[in-house]
Formats: structure tokens, sequence, C-alpha cells
């Protein structure tokens, strides 16, 4: 049978936009992608951090395509994750990484600089031949036309287009036809890279500094990550707390001072990471409602990533997600032989896809709660089930319960699309 080969139109040049663009283009379709910075890379003030997790689930599929080991050359392999007691770092639960993901997963679980992973995906799309329409800044959608709207510029036509847009999309709003601005979650998290060549002076810091990990911090009302990217040059350092900012106010610079303030009360080795910082920022963290559907009735039109389900980031999935709804376009698209079948395919990516983030998304926003958890009671059984347990369903470290690591890390983006696909031909017969 003869294939009918579309153009493709992603707005936005994201992780999930790029990743989007190597699948669909892998599976032979002709890709443009719209992106409103004047130039690719993550350089702007909305960079939403230095360091980024790139877990199995994600892994997994950037190797299908050839690019995992370029990924891996400027990655940290984290050794273990570790959650630790505010009050005195006292170890609540430990679960090794290292070489259990590639055991387990056949793929390992790597830390790196955001700006690399981003450059990683966008080197691969160039090489690929995708086309890049860059200080772009889209409108909205002509769904009758399928089109994209683009201020100051021509409309962009496409065959099919793919809302990218992330977490303030216009995409979705065209979807939507309303204004759908993201909402407040209650909490805030101050962003912080510190130099490990200062953590190396003191004694209580070096494991820290070079020992490839992945730490938490557990305290009421908030909690701490930290991680090292940047070839052990740099602790990335993600501290959520409630949020105190104006509602009109995103992302600001922080007062260090009031950082080491707030936190006290925390233990001396969190206090003392907290000493060497010299510069941090403050972001207000939103979400969005979850949508009843992702595609227009049209059938040309479906939103990815962020811009349909943006998740807070307590479980390190976002871009994992994202790098999922990618692959299982991409499998689907490179199985469509005509328009028809491609409508076809958006609304069995939706299908397979809806359900597996929404499950994402509440149980990150569900850890982030156990981990925020005051003190009294409740903390101390929640503590108490870590240290006195091996893992269980259900377990407080979700890296570390056996059934939902599997759920998470086990999760094959090209299987899942096979499986639908193969469902969908033979219910044609």
């Amino acid at each position: 049978m003869s294939r009918t080969y579309v153009h493709v139109v992603i707005v936005g040049a994201g992780i999930g936009g790029l990743s989007a663009a190597i699948a669909i283009t892998r599976a032979g379709h002709r890709v443009t992608v719209v992106e409103r910075a004047p130039q690719l890379g993550e350089l702007t003030s909305e960079n939403v951090g230095a360091g980024i997790q790139v877990p199995p689930n994600s892994s997994r599929i950037l190797e299908r395509w050839g690019i995992l080991p370029k990924l891996r050359k400027a990655a940290l392999h984290p050794e273990f994750i570790a959650i630790r007691s505010y009050r005195d770092g006292s170890l609540l639960s430990f679960q090794s990484l290292g070489t259990l993901m590639d055991e387990v997963y056949g793929v390992p679980y790597l830390h790196v600089h955001r700006a690399t992973f981003h450059s990683v995906l966008c080197d691969e799309a160039t090489k690929l031949g995708v086309k890049f329409q860059l200080g772009s800044t889209v409108t909205g959608i002509d769904f009758e036309k399928s089109t994209v709207k683009v201020r100051d510029k021509a409309d962009v036509s496409a065959d099919i287009i793919l809302g990218a847009d992330g977490l303030k999309s216009a995409c979705r709003e065209a979807l939507l036809g309303h204004h759908d601005p993201p909402h407040n979650t209650g909490d805030m998290a101050y962003r912080v890279v510190i130099p490990t060549s200062e953590m190396m002076k003191h004694k209580e810091l070096v494991d820290l500094a070079i020992i490839p990990s992945f730490n938490h911090w557990a305290g009421p009302g908030g909690h701490a990550v930290g991680y090292l990217i940047a070839d052990r040059a740099l602790l990335n350092m993600v501290i959520v707390v409630p949020d105190e900012l104006p509602n009109n106010v995103h992302v600001t610079v922080a007062d260090i001072s009031e950082i080491q303030n707030k936190f006290k009360d925390w233990c001396p080795t969190f206090r003392h990471l907290l000493e060497l910082i010299t510069e941090a920022s403050m972001w207000k963290l939103q979400n969005i409602t979850e949508m009843e559907t992702w595609r227009h009735e049209n059938g040309t039109f479906a939103l990815l990533g962020d811009a349909c389900h943006a998740t807070l980031p307590y479980l390190s999935q976002g871009a994992a997600q994202a790098v999922e709804d990618a692959a299982v376009l991409g499998a689907l698209f490179a199985e469509a032989h005509n328009k028809d079948e491609m409508k076809d395919a958006l609304e069995i990516y939706e299908t397979v896809r809806k359900s597996r983030t929404s499950r994402v998304v509440r149980e990150s926003s569900q850890y982030g709660a156990l981990m925020h958890l005051a003190d009294g009671t409740e903390q101390r059984a929640r503590d108490r089930q870590m240290i006195d347990n091996e893992p269980f369903e259900g377990y407080p470290n979700r890296w570390a319960d056996p059934v939902f690591q599997k759920y998470l890390f086990g999760y094959d983006a090209n299987v899942v699309a096979a499986e639908a696909w193969n469902t969908y031909k033979a219910g044609k017969v």
C-alpha cells in the first residue's frame, strides 16, 4: 500500500516540541517548528532551571533515536536516591540507581544540564532536516483552514498541527476557545546552583560534591532536591516552599539571606549548603486544569507535553512525559498510510497517553503533599514507614515503590503505540 506523507507544523521548540519533530521526521513526514524565540536554545528568562533528569522511560526513547550516547557523554549517572530528614539529615529511604537502572530497565537514569539536553535535541532535529521558523509568536489556530496564526507574519499552513507551547499555551487557548492561564498551586521554588569547588572546601560537603546522587530533604511545608550537573562542577538545587510571590510575579531574584533564615531550623549540612549560595531565583509553581480532550474535532490538531498535561516537578517526570508523547506520535505516524489514518492516529495517541499522564500528574502532586507534611503524627508515621520497611506498593519513596517504579520506568512508548495500532487495525478488518 502506498503511503501519504504530510506536513506537520509543531508550535514550540522546547523539549516536547523538538522530540515530536524528531519522532515524526523519523517517521518520514515533513516537519516545521514555529518558535517565538529568535534563536534556538534555552537562554531566555523563562528557562525552567539548570538541571534536568532523564529517567529510563525517557532514555529508552533517546536510545532508539540514536542520541543517547551523545547525551551520556555530557550527563552524570546518579548512584542513588536518598530521602533525608530535614531535622538532622538522617537517612529515611535509600534507593540504588547506578547500574540497577541498566540491569532492570536496560537504559540509564541520567542527570544533565537542561541546556545540554536541549542542544542535543536541536542538533538531531536539524540533522534530520526539520525546518525552524524562529522569532514567530503564535497567536492562535485557524482550525478550518489548518493554519497557525503568527503575529505580524503570514499564517503557516499544515496538514497536521501539534501544540507544544508549554504551560502558557496559545494553542490550548485556541482549542478551548477562551483564555486559560495557568493557576497557582500554592507552592514556589527557589532555584540555585552551587559551585562544587566551594563545597570541596568543607569536609561534610565533599560527598555531595563528588558522588553523583539524587538527594531529597523532606521538611514541613516544603522539600529540597539536589544533584550534580555540568561534569560535577555544579550542584543543582530546587527548594520548594509555600508561595509568597505576588499574583502577578512569576519569576524574580531571591534574597539569599531570606532563604538562609527560612531554613535556620534544618539540619547543619543543608544550612551549610545554603551558606554557599551566591545567587538564587524564585519561581511560582503553576499548573493547568485537566482537559477533557487534547484534540480538535477536525482531527488534524492535538496538544502535547505541558500544553495539555503540565505536572509539578516532584517526580521529575515533566520532560519525560513530553518525550513519551513524542515517541507515541512518531510510532503511530510511521504506521498511518493516509490522512484519515493520521487523524485516527491522533485519537489513538490521546487514548493511550491521557490516562498515563493524568496518573503521573496526580501522583506527583500527592508525592509533594507527602514530603511536605507538618511536624506531627503523620510525618512521624511517614518516616517510620520508610525506615522500618522494605519498599512495598504504596511506599512513600515513590522511586523505590516496586510497583510504581515499574509503571514509571518500564513504560515502552513503541510497544504501547504498536499494541494500540494493531487493535485499531484489527477493528477495521
